[in-house]
């Protein structure tokens, strides 16, 4: 098989108009083999696993895009430019900033913030908050409404650093995020990825299950964030694109 980009060995045509992207690349595998039928494997560069097939007759794509706001950056952008994909839903975990968002929550992004430089030297943006799509945020809506499953809005933060190293600063930096900006969790992938769909005229969502929390001792293990966040895949695949 030719490869069209440097980082995804699909031919054209391997994707449907619609993909799914977690962060792992197995979760992507799990997701494919659970739900999806018809399925093939369509890329496999990296390790970055990418999988087409049908969801309730309709074509679906689901693909990882490795951790942080360069990985998703870039594949993103090819499968948007080069690909013909016109919607990406970041389907992610992430670390709760309020009790208000609980362990297995999902939360619908209504817009991410970031200390992130990712926007401003891609294309000289220069807010610190970027947004999804309307059009595909009221899809998902629609689709949690119809299965019955609550969704949580808000802004989110998408983090540059996972290991952030501790200050005595009061309040802390995601206290302030919480309150000043309204912000409900933190991951570290949407930022860019708005970014990416608001340049190339595409649409972006993103829907996260809590993993973990600030505010409580609560984790997931490694295993429950690859196949037990099956509320967000409903979601998502259940939305009508």
């Amino acid at each position: 098989m030719i490869m069209a980009t440097p980082h995804i060995s699909a031919e054209k045509g391997d994707f449907a108009k619609t993909v799914l992207m977690p962060g792992d690349p197995l979760r992507a595998k799990f997701i494919a083999d659970t739900f999806l039928k018809d399925v093939r494997q369509v890329t496999g560069v990296r390790g970055m696993l990418g999988f087409t097939g049908t969801y309730e007759g309709r074509p679906i794509s689901v693909m990882g895009s490795g951790m942080g706001m360069p990985s998703i950056g870039i594949y993103s952008y090819e499968l948007y430019k080069f690909y013909d994909v016109d919607n990406i839903i970041r389907i992610g975990s992430a670390g709760s900033y309020t009790d208000k968002a609980k362990l297995f929550d999902v939360v619908l992004a209504a817009g991410a913030v970031s200390e992130s430089n990712y926007a401003r030297v891609q294309s000289g943006f220069e807010g610190d908050l970027t947004l999804p799509s309307q059009t595909l945020n009221d899809k998902l809506r629609a689709s949690a409404a119809k299965q019955g499953i609550p969704l949580i809005e808000g802004n989110i933060h998408s983090s540059d650093v996972f290991y952030r190293q501790p200050s005595d600063e009061k309040p802390t930096y995601w206290e302030k995020l919480r309150d000043e900006r309204g912000c409900l969790c933190v991951e570290m992938e949407s930022f860019a990825l708005f970014a990416n769909a608001q340049v190339l005229g595409k649409n972006a969502a993103c829907l996260l299950t809590i993993s973990d929390s600030f505010v409580s001792p609560e984790i997931t293990t490694a295993e429950q964030r690859q196949t037990s966040f099956t509320n967000m895949m409903k979601v998502a695949l259940g939305a009508e694109y």
